[in-house]
């Protein structure tokens, strides 16, 4: 009976090469499972605990979000210093939200250390202008 049924419907099926059963290549925890986008969510949401540990009312009411890249055509009143992360103030009910795009910080960087870097001085630096405080008061371990 289980030679006339589909190998999907099988208990047990076996690659194609009838050596054993199939199962992936990889695990989900090794590192090339990771991709790349995978990767700067991880590093993001590091850095955003990081912060929140030592700022915890700063960090709470705010939204982060990440995206691939920028808007291609921004509106006559945003500004031009957007290429990496924007910050949006609180308004109507909406709370505070900090976006980072992901590939010009990771073009512009050349390892895992340099993103690291660069999204710490990017949440410090969107964190100082949501507050109006100075980012070296957000984060002092960042090169302004």
């Amino acid at each position: 009976m289980d030679s006339q049924q589909a190998p999907w419907q099988q208990k047990i099926y076996r690659d194609t090469h009838g050596r054993g059963m199939r199962r992936p290549t990889f695990g989900s925890r090794l590192p090339r499972y990771r991709t790349r986008c995978g990767s700067f969510d991880d590093l993001f949401a590091r850095q955003i605990r990081r912060l929140y540990l030592a700022w915890p009312e700063l960090v709470g009411p705010v939204q982060f979000a990440v995206e691939d890249v920028p808007v291609s055509e921004p509106t006559p009143w945003d500004e031009a210093d957007g290429m990496f992360s924007r910050s949006f103030p609180p308004s109507r009910g909406i709370p505070a939200r900090i976006i980072l795009y992901r590939m010009p910080i990771q073009e512009r960087c050349r390892n895992n250390y340099e993103v690291t870097y660069a999204i710490r001085e990017e949440l410090a630096l969107r964190l100082s202008d949501l507050y109006g405080r100075a980012p070296e008061d957000i984060d002092p371990s960042c090169a302004f």
